[in-house]
């Protein structure tokens, strides 16, 4: 089944703050058909510069789903189909079993995700494991593609 005919992947920035990590992540659900979900408040205008410049001229081709806040957000999903991304937890990425239809949650750049939403959902959080504990994270956006990959890859989807 390719990638178009599938029921789409989502990817959810909660409060991003830096506007060419989301430019490079609106680029990505641009080309694998994911919505990108961004929940407020954003850190940065939408008619930022730098953000557009990351996402060049492919916005068009972008679903964007906007959120007052985090609370709205989880209210209206399924929990089973959540992912939280932490690097406050020790279960890798790959262990997730991610289907079409779920929902990659991401935290902000500089806290990642409210610690109470990562005890709530402490079954569901994942990280990317690091080998250099001197790194405390990776850059979102590349984070994000590397969710998002192993998602296709986990479900043989092609272009």
């Amino acid at each position: 089944m390719s990638i178009t005919e599938q029921i789409p992947f989502n990817i959810v920035l909660v409060e991003p703050e830096i506007p060419p990590n989301t430019g490079s992540i609106a680029r990505l659900c641009g080309a694998t058909n994911t919505v990108l979900h961004l929940v407020h408040p954003l850190g940065f205008s939408t008619d930022d510069k730098h953000m557009k410049r990351a996402g060049l001229d492919y916005w068009r081709f972008v679903n964007i789903v906007h959120w007052d806040n985090l609370d709205m957000f989880l209210q209206a999903q399924e929990e089973t189909r959540l992912f939280f991304f932490t690097t406050k937890v020790a279960v890798p990425y790959f262990k997730a079993c991610l289907q079409p239809g779920a929902f990659f949650i991401f935290g902000k750049e500089t806290k990642g995700l409210p610690v109470d939403i990562l005890e709530l959902y402490s079954d569901r959080c994942y990280t990317l494991p690091m080998q250099n504990a001197h790194i405390r994270s990776l850059n979102l956006a590349m984070t994000a593609g590397i969710v998002l990959y192993e998602a296709i890859r986990q479900n043989c989807i092609a272009p």
